[in-house]
């Protein structure tokens, strides 16, 4: 009996409180929501699409300007030969020439040399010739054969005086004269205007095409004179025709 009862106590004393078993997870503290931090994240994304879209539509907020197509000269103008018109973007800081402006702009003279494939710009442009220091401009009427064909603006030319000339210059630009008295006036004249179709002639007479040059102001007077008594012939610089 005594046996019993002792077993019965130990049975008794081993049983304690429950044990977890190994599978079972310990609880965890709920999560701690954070409601500014979601704000914020929510208002970066809409300012970040909000940049996307000014970005895009300044992008598609395109003009329609004049390009330079061909050089030119100080002094002298645009026309419908030498520009074309281009989109770009629209920038308040650049006061680009809008093609709906050529009219306006074939009045003006260009205040330096302007190079092909220039934009356009107002500051390129003004009511008067503004030609380089030293620099003057002398119109001549020539007869064919004074001049080399295929003459453009931009090219440089020499002048000789060829006296009795009726034609001191063949076509392939050579200068000739029987008096054998030919001199030298300029070695470096810049053609700055030439007739826009000389095969139908912008003529000055029934037979001469008007040409300006741009040449040394110490060289004018002398460059006047010749082509008053028809006695020029204009040579092609080699290497510098367009």
């Amino acid at each position: 009996m005594k046996i019993q009862e002792r077993t019965g106590a130990g049975a008794g004393r081993s049983a304690g409180p429950a044990q977890p078993s190994v599978g079972d997870r310990l609880p965890s503290a709920p999560r701690e929501r954070k409601p500014a931090l979601a704000a914020l994240a929510v208002l970066l994304i809409l300012l970040g699409a909000l940049g996307a879209t000014t970005l895009v539509l300044q992008a598609g907020k395109r003009i329609e300007v004049i390009k330079i197509t061909q050089e030119i000269p100080a002094g002298s103008s645009v026309d419908g030969s030498n520009v074309t018109s281009v989109m770009v973007a629209d920038d308040s800081s650049i006061h680009y020439v809008r093609w709906s402006q050529l009219e306006s702009l074939k009045k003006l003279k260009a205040l330096s040399t302007i190079p092909a494939g220039a934009v356009a710009v107002g500051e390129m442009f003004g009511s008067g010739s503004k030609l380089p220091a030293g620099k003057s401009t002398v119109g001549l009427a020539l007869k064919e054969g004074q001049y080399p064909s295929g003459i453009e603006v931009g090219d440089t030319v020499a002048a000789y005086r060829v006296s009795g000339s009726s034609g001191g210059s063949s076509s392939s630009g050579s200068s000739s004269s029987s008096s054998g008295t030919d001199s030298l006036i300029t070695g470096n004249a810049r053609v700055s205007a030439v007739p826009d179709d000389k095969s139908s002639g912008e003529l000055v007479s029934s037979t001469s095409y008007a040409i300006t040059l741009t040449v040394d102001s110490d060289k004018a007077a002398d460059l006047a004179d010749a082509a008053s008594g028809g006695e020029v012939a204009l040579v092609l610089v080699p290497g510098t025709g367009n």
